[in-house]
């Protein structure tokens, strides 16, 4: 548990949007020390050879929401958001814009005195205070990109918070899975695939898996967390394990054998019934080319898409248990019955 806290908090601390690559620098360096990496474009490709030419892709996306400076002005910056957003937590929270060099600044806050406090402001009518004053035309360029400045921290037990758990903690699932597979040959061969652009419409695993072309696929993503106002029924409870999702777009078959090695593991799990699509990468790897037999791993997540995003480890940890388990029992003839 203490080594995956370790490279989460390596991970969210990085940033990933949009040309940014320490996020992928910090993934490959614990993804090499068990599969062969290489990347294409803002996605890391990582391999696994195992006992048939069978393939099964393991996809985590590890971009992040952002924004892009879209205005410069006395040292106040507009932007245009990257994702979707949670915009009613912006006013007075610290940003990163990476510039010529890099710069920090401010949502600014209109004071509760002299504003209307449930009014929340577009991101595009909104400024960040650099504290420049009329050298920020100097420094800093249209289309810059700007992160959340967050650090990851411990709560209780095993919950943790940071900025980007969607999808670092995904990423960092995978990474762990990888550990536990390169302990002995797999029976077929598993790509890990840290895919760029989900936030953006999931266009790295739209693209990457054209070229991989798997037998088989099972994406990992964050899904909504159990909290106070959050419906039951559409959430998933932190700390009680992976949320096995269910859904007509995704093959019953590879849903049935995670849930298999689920069992078989005594990995926790939960269900997440979707009567539609996912929404996750998921959606995008099933129709690939010819069509890929494709399941889903959610890891379920508090505070989506803000900057004190919270998860738990357990959680990670029963997702790469799982995926471990299934890979092991993979078997070369499924192409054609997981369709």
């Amino acid at each position: 548990m203490s080594e995956i806290k370790q490279i989460l908090k390596e991970l969210t601390e990085a940033d990933g949007l949009g040309g940014l690559t320490d996020a992928l620098d910090v993934a490959e360096s614990y993804l090499s020390q068990y599969a062969s990496v290489r990347r294409s474009g803002l996605s890391l490709i990582g391999e696994i050879k195992g006992d048939s030419d069978f393939t099964v892709l393991l996809d985590a996306h590890i971009d992040q929401i952002g924004m892009v400076v879209t205005s410069v002005k006395d040292g106040f910056v507009r932007v245009a958001a990257a994702g979707g957003i949670d915009r009613r937590m912006l006013a007075g929270m610290k940003v990163t814009i990476h510039a010529s060099k890099t710069i920090r600044g401010v949502f600014c806050s209109v004071p509760p005195h002299l504003g209307k406090t449930d009014e929340v402001a577009k991101i595009n009518e909104m400024y960040i205070d650099t504290g420049l004053s009329q050298r920020a035309e100097e420094i800093i360029s249209v289309g810059d990109r700007v992160t959340f400045e967050q650090s990851f921290s411990e709560l209780i037990g095993d919950r943790v918070t940071a900025k980007s758990l969607d999808n670092r903690a995904g990423c960092a699932a995978l990474i762990r899975c990888a550990e536990l597979i390169s302990k002995k040959k797999p029976p077929c061969n598993v790509v890990f695939l840290l895919s760029d652009l989900e936030e953006l419409g999931g266009r790295g695993a739209a693209v990457e898996s054209y070229s991989i072309y798997p037998g088989e696929a099972v994406a990992v993503d964050v899904s909504f967390g159990t909290a106070l106002d959050v419906p039951a029924s559409e959430s998933g409870t932190l700390g009680k394990g992976a949320m096995l999702g269910i859904s007509p777009v995704l093959s019953k078959n590879v849903t049935d054998r995670l849930k298999a090695a689920a069992e078989s593991s005594k990995a926790p799990f939960q269900l997440e019934v979707m009567g539609g699509r996912t929404s996750t990468n998921a959606d995008k790897i099933t129709y690939t080319r010819g069509g890929v037999p494709t399941g889903l791993l959610s890891i379920p997540l508090r505070n989506m898409h803000t900057p004190v995003e919270v998860a738990d480890i357990k959680d990670i940890e029963s997702v790469a248990v799982i995926l471990a388990e299934y890979v092991n029992n993979c078997k070369r003839s499924q192409r054609e019955k997981s369709r």
